[in-house]
């Protein structure tokens, strides 16, 4: 193998990168089915289904999301009547964001079908294959500074009820 060429395929962040892109497309057949969602759509609606209020700055911290994409959904989420918008009381540059009742509704519909999704996607690996992919995964954020005790737990809870 000569050592001047990356061969891609073997290289391990491209690896990575292939195989959430392969989930997420798989995940995203269904909130566009069902919704027409787009991806940066989903992770909004889902980011506010779970925090709550937030800004868009944080949404984009919490999702991973370009401000561009954050903006572009957060309009498309309020032209559906899935939020609104509340300008900070102390900095009129900041927007406070929010599920309207049809948008947490919508929000709800779509949780019981995201946990049946990770459980099917899960119970394409043996028990231990499962253990090791959690523990992998949680030994990267950790390695990388993305270590979120909360989730870690919550991944070795759903392998242990396995």
């Amino acid at each position: 193998m000569d050592p001047e060429i990356l061969e891609l395929e073997a290289f391990l962040p491209y690896r990575l990168y292939r195989l959430a892109d392969a989930v997420s497309r798989e995940f995203s057949t269904i909130y566009r089915e069902r919704h027409g969602l787009t991806r940066p759509e989903w992770r909004t609606l889902s980011g506010l289904g779970q925090y709550g209020t937030m800004t868009a700055k944080e949404l984009g911290e919490q999702s991973a999301m370009h401000k561009t994409k954050v903006s572009r959904a957060v309009a498309e989420l309020e032209r559906r009547r899935w939020l609104t918008r509340t300008l900070d009381e102390n900095d009129r540059r900041v927007e406070h964001l929010t599920l309207t009742k049809a948008g947490l509704a919508a929000y709800r519909e779509m949780v019981p079908l995201a946990k049946t999704f990770e459980r099917a996607l899960l119970a394409r690996l043996s028990a231990s294959e499962q253990a090791s992919i959690v523990k992998g995964v949680v030994s990267l954020e950790t390695a990388l500074g993305r270590d979120n005790g909360r989730r870690r737990r919550k991944y070795e809870t759903l392998i242990q009820k396995r």
